[in-house]
């Protein structure tokens, strides 16, 4: 064997060995992005979760407080039920005007 036929045998397997490298770089990259996503996609499903939870404990809290059954002594809390309230009212009216300009 000559040395050119040598010296590119050398520069196949170099090539091969840094495709395998970069081969091996990308799976573990893609194994972490996976890992990542999955990670993601539970946070998502418990932020929605708790985002339910948190609707469904205020508007028993708002019922609770508007039935007498409860009784708030938080300004804070009393400034969100009557803006509750307001916001409310505030859609009723929208949805009346909705239905008026239908029937237009």
């Amino acid at each position: 064997m000559d040395n050119k036929h040598l010296k590119n045998k050398s520069d196949s397997t170099m090539w091969r060995m840094k495709l395998s490298d970069l081969i091996d770089t990308a799976q573990t990259e893609l194994k972490k992005t996976t890992k990542i996503g999955l990670k993601m996609i539970s946070a998502s499903q418990s932020s929605v979760e708790l985002e339910e939870i948190y609707e469904t404990l205020g508007k028993w809290l708002v019922s609770e407080v508007r039935a007498g059954n409860m009784k708030i002594e938080n300004a804070d809390i009393e400034a969100l039920i009557s803006k509750v309230g307001d916001l409310e009212k505030e859609l009723e009216g929208l949805e009346r005007e909705v239905q008026d300009i239908k029937k237009s």
